[in-house]
């Protein structure tokens, strides 16, 4: 649901205890007395209760009551017991709908504490990133496949370390906490060996390191690297089972640079494999590298058909980088035609 509709939503039951108590009212004159309509006057109360406060639903309880002693009278109910019990009936809705107003409050104030607590979380796991950082123009876009999520399982980073420009995207494996708090060892053994080792294959090995002692073989991330010096017109990359990268050169030619072999995902290195290796694409001004994670390319239509991202590097031309992103973003949620199934995490990197 958008905010749109749930702001529609909230407006059309603040509405809904006035409507239901006047229509009670004109039915109740209009019939008589001998319909019986009296006691549903404790739906004002009742629907008050399903989003306002307990003041506000207490409110509309006494205002109930009044109105039913007020077409009690008018009714004659009163010298009989039909009219004392529709008041019983309004002041035990209008107490039952005190007591869940006041509930859902406390519940409602939890949640908004929870929420501050995330927000914080993910403000210390995934950082803000440059904006710019050397010769790059740096945009990145998180969408979580969660409700209501700002974190999961990707992770992705940007770090100017005295080698250069270093970047990290990468894809937990799993859901929930387990892969947040996987997604946290690996990014800040990153934030610190980013500035220590020399080259991305090293870099590579403090990494899965330190998610083999996490992950225990058991768990694993794929990632990219991506290394860009000011004085180089390359990219230096190295793919641990990650989704190629996007490179749209100025010419509008879009390339995905594969490695010439894939290492294993961070965290299973115990089982062997070939070590890593990097390997160089060319980067000039005017380029672009998109990394981004398999929620992007594995989002699907109402047919099952794939994003086409190689189709959508035209939506990247807009001058500014975030504004392109967000747009690209957008295509990538209006093709799934719904939540997505998936984490869909983007890093855009513009060399100015």
């Amino acid at each position: 649901m958008t905010t749109a509709e749930h702001e529609e939503g909230r407006l059309v039951l603040s509405w809904l205890p006035v409507v239901v108590m006047a229509v009670v009212t004109v039915v109740d004159l209009t019939a008589g007395p001998g319909v019986g309509f009296l006691p549903l006057v404790s739906l004002g109360p009742a629907f008050a209760g399903l989003i306002g406060s307990w003041r506000r639903t207490a409110s509309y309880g006494v205002a109930a009551l009044l109105l039913c002693v007020a077409l009690g009278t008018y009714d004659g109910l009163f010298d009989t017991r039909r009219g004392y019990t529709a008041m019983a009936s309004v002041a035990g809705v209008t107490l039952a709908g005190v007591i869940a107003a006041g509930m859902r409050g406390r519940r409602e104030a939890e949640l908004a504490s929870v929420r501050s607590i995330a927000e914080v979380a993910q403000r210390v796991l995934l950082r803000p990133v440059p904006r710019t950082a050397g010769p790059l123009q740096v945009a990145v876009s998180y969408t979580s496949a969660v409700a209501e999520a700002r974190i999961g399982g990707d992770l992705y980073e940007v770090v100017a370390s005295p080698y250069g420009v270093r970047v990290i995207v990468g894809d937990v494996q799993g859901k929930g906490l387990a892969a947040v708090e996987t997604a946290a060892l690996v990014l800040g053994a990153f934030r610190e060996a980013a500035h220590d080792e020399p080259d991305l294959v090293a870099l590579a090995a403090r990494l899965e390191r330190s998610a083999a002692r996490e992950a225990n073989g058991e768990k694993f991330v794929t990632a990219v690297l991506a290394e860009v010096r000011a004085e180089e017109r390359t990219a230096v990359l190295l793919n641990c089972g990650h989704p190629a990268p996007m490179l749209v050169h100025s010419d509008g030619a879009v390339d995905f640079p594969r490695p010439p072999d894939y290492a294993l995902p961070l965290g299973l290195g115990v089982h062997g494999g070939e070590p890593p290796r990097s390997f160089r694409v060319d980067f000039a001004p005017g380029d672009q590298l998109l990394l981004y994670t398999d929620g992007v390319t594995e989002a699907r239509d109402a047919d099952g058909t794939f994003f086409p991202l190689n189709e959508r590097a035209g939506l990247l031309k807009n001058p500014e980088a975030e504004a392109a992103l967000e747009a690209l973003r957008e295509d990538v949620v209006r093709h799934s035609s719904g939540p997505l199934h998936d984490d869909a995490a983007m890093l855009l990197l513009r060399y100015r």
